[in-house]
């Protein structure tokens, strides 16, 4: 659409054959205030007595005319950018137009000649609210459409009284290009021919109102970075490499394989890397440590990077902060060829107020419930969705689709999910309504949450979806056809409070807290549960893991070892997030990221954090080659207490068991002393049983008192010797 300096000869086609019908002043008036509901009507070509007119909304040009058989014919002005005139022709020509400028003059398709480029069978499925690739319907879409490249504009604005396409070239003016209203759908649609990828355009829209505002777009897969905040023209050019990843990814299901995450906030990981610097990095270092999945804290594009990317406007563009979506989309490939599982952390219970983006999107609550009472998220200052409205929804659902589809995410890790179960979350006697039965269950959260979740497990096999869900709801992560929510796992956040409270404590004390570590085996096969000490657990003076843990430094590195055997050994996923996998000491900064100094030669401390890291991997090592640390994780077969009440002596063991029945014992010592000649019951058929890690051992920075030789069981016991502040993982010795 750029202007070229040309030198063209006069016009020297057939002059109009009668003026053009002049517009009514109503239409005339709602087409110049942005507030016309069909502009093709008006411009464009259309048959009229005594050949074809022609008219066009050219704002600031000093002349138009069509082009068509070779010759141009000079349309009138009729002012206010308003151009038209009459060709004595039978039928509508091929044609473009001539536009004359101050600085240029440029040739180009009348966007008003062209039929709608959205088909009817699209229109159909986004008012049933069952459109699943919503995205190949709605934003912008780069494309060919009657012989002719451009970008179709589409987007949904049911409430506004129009709707036009304002870009970087129009200078955010939308005047020349006013979209159409396809009905009933509150689809608007615009094909702009010759306007390609890169284009920055926002949607100004004029209420119902008549207040006019710019938008950016809802499904926008591309933004400028931000603080900037106009959309962007894109399209995929990327060419996988993960086709074995994607093919095997789902032979064995979540539940029943390994699954170790390392969590990230990527902007912060290193700073200043961008997706292709990041893909060099991150795979390598999380494959090293025996991570079998990255979860990405959120990546969708969000104004304010202190949110951590939890306040989202663009659903559907990863952050230009770090690159294109063909960067991320390299960030994602690079994982999956390392053999890493890529989770993405996904925010559907709310979004942010920016006037710009989608709160009152068309003037009224759109995306937002009408009722204020609902609408309003009281702990964060931002409105929730409106779960009840059918284009929301399906808004939400193909998001979750379109990061699976096309950045080929394997989990989607659901934000705060309690906050949209419940009516009364966070909310007093007054502020909420009971549902109609009377009760304070969001009936359509829960609709949304069991359709989105069947949705991606149909459309995408071997994709996972998590559930950071706080509270004791039933049937999270169980079935939808057995009125589950349909999630294929869940955050234990009881396991994680119960723990770290528990960590935190004295040892001389623990014993009076001994429950907290084993209260989560009573509930342990209520729901498919992941372990999680997340971003949340080191930020906001909680302090970091080997800082929430008491005595002296080399205490406080021993108790987060010992924590870390028992947590990889109990029943459940892991979650551990970065900084956490070397003992920093202090909180999370989203600006500097993890301490990687801490790890330096030159740092007199660096041996006991690589201690720490080298347990990690040495952990995930172990747990990978061992079946009987996942391959039962939701059976209450895979487990059994051997030592439950040891609460004198801060000892907890317990057996698990792989498919085969084949164990692992686990013993937590969380007392700082020695305790030697431990009698501990096992099963009856091993030989003699061989301890394969001890988070003691010396190249972790323990005292190095271990069990280097095969402990043969009499009467039913083994007895080994528990090292202080120490976790010890045994298997049957095979000589």
């Amino acid at each position: 659409m750029a202007l070229r300096d040309t030198s063209i000869p006069e016009p020297s086609g057939p002059v109009p054959g009668a003026t053009a019908p002049a517009l009514s002043p109503e239409d005339r008036g709602r087409l110049l205030a942005g507030a016309h509901h069909d502009p093709h009507a008006l411009l464009g070509a259309h048959p009229v007595p005594g050949g074809i007119a022609f008219r066009a909304l050219r704002p600031f040009a000093r002349s138009v005319s069509v082009v068509t058989g070779g010759e141009r014919t000079p349309l009138v002005s009729e002012g206010d950018g308003l151009f038209s005139g009459v060709l004595p022709l039978a039928e509508i020509p091929a044609y473009t137009l001539h536009v004359a400028y101050e600085g240029g003059e440029q040739e180009v398709h009348d966007p008003y000649r062209f039929l709608p480029a959205l088909g009817e069978l699209d229109l159909h499925l986004i008012r049933e609210g069952r459109h699943e690739q919503l995205w190949q319907a709605l934003g912008a879409q780069p494309m060919t459409h009657e012989g002719v490249t451009g970008t179709r504009f589409t987007v949904w604005a049911p409430n506004a009284q129009g709707v036009r396409v304002a870009t970087d070239f129009t200078y955010w003016d939308g005047t020349q290009f006013p979209m159409r209203s396809l009905g009933a759908s509150g689809v608007w649609e615009l094909f702009l021919p010759g306007v390609g990828e890169g284009t920055a355009y926002k949607f100004e829209i004029t209420s119902r109102y008549g207040h006019r505002f710019l938008k950016a777009d809802p499904m926008a897969r591309r933004t400028e970075e931000p603080p900037n905040t106009a959309s962007i023209v894109t399209a995929s050019h990327y060419e996988w490499g993960d086709a074995q990843w994607m093919a095997h990814r789902a032979d064995t299901p979540v539940h029943e394989a390994p699954f170790s995450v390392y969590e990230v906030h990527l902007p912060s990981w290193r700073p200043g890397l961008d997706y292709r610097q990041l893909a060099e990095e991150l795979p390598a270092y999380v494959k090293d440590l025996g991570f079998t999945h990255v979860e990405l804290m959120p990546v969708a594009e969000h104004p304010f990077h202190g949110s951590w990317g939890y306040q989202v406007t663009g659903f559907y563009a990863p952050t230009a902060r770090l690159g294109t979506p063909d960067d991320f989309r390299f960030f994602v490939d690079a994982c999956h060829r390392a053999g890493i599982g890529v989770i993405m952390d996904w925010v559907p219970a709310h979004f942010p107020k920016d006037d710009w983006a989608l709160a009152r999107f068309d003037g009224d609550p759109l995306y937002e419930p009408g009722d204020g009472r609902r609408a309003e998220h009281p702990d964060w200052g931002t409105y929730e969705f409106d779960f009840a409205r059918t284009e929301v929804r399906n808004f939400l659902v193909a998001n979750a689709v379109y990061w699976c589809e096309e950045f080929h995410i394997d989990g989607l890790r659901v934000d705060a999910v309690a906050s949209m179960l419940y009516l009364d979350y966070s909310r007093e006697d007054g502020q909420w309504e009971p549902n109609a039965y009377g009760g304070r269950e969001d009936l359509a959260a829960m609709a949304f949450l069991q359709e989105m979740n069947a949705t991606v497990y149909r459309r995408a096999p071997g994709v996972v979806t998590i559930a950071e869900e706080s509270t004791a709801w039933g049937g999270v992560t169980k079935p939808t056809d057995t009125g589950g929510l349909g999630f294929g796992l869940k955050w234990n956040m009881g396991w994680m409070h119960d723990s770290l409270e528990y960590l935190s404590h004295e040892p001389v004390h623990r014993k009076y807290h001994h429950h907290e570590m084993t209260f989560s085996m009573v509930y342990a096969y209520s729901e498919n549960y992941v372990l999680p000490i997340s971003h949340d657990e080191v930020v906001h003076g909680k302090q970091a893991l080997v800082s929430k843990a008491p005595g002296d430094w080399w205490q406080r590195r021993a108790n987060v070892r010992a924590y870390l055997g028992f947590m990889w050994s109990h029943p459940g996923k892991q979650l551990l997030f970065m900084g956490q996998e070397f003992a920093q000491g202090a909180e999370w900064s989203v600006e500097h990221g993890p301490e990687w100094w801490l790890l330096d030669d030159g740092y007199h401390s660096a041996g006991d954090h690589r201690g720490v890291r080298d347990l990690v991997r040495d952990l995930n090592t172990a747990y990978r080659a061992t079946p009987a640390l996942w391959q039962c994780d939701t059976r209450p077969e895979g487990f059994r207490w051997v030592a439950v009440d040891s609460a004198d002596d801060n000892v907890f063991a317990f057996l698990r068991y792989d498919a085969e029945g084949r164990p692992l014992l686990a013993v937590a010592n969380f007392s700082p002393v020695v305790r030697p000649d431990y009698g501990l019951w096992v099963p009856g058929d091993a030989v003699a049983w061989q301890e394969i890690l001890n988070t003691d051992d010396p190249r972790y920075g323990g005292s190095g008192v271990t069990n280097p030789d095969p402990v043969k069981p009499e009467d039913g016991c083994v007895r080994i010797t528990l090292p202080p502040l120490a976790t010890v993982w045994l298997t049957p010795f095979a000589p």
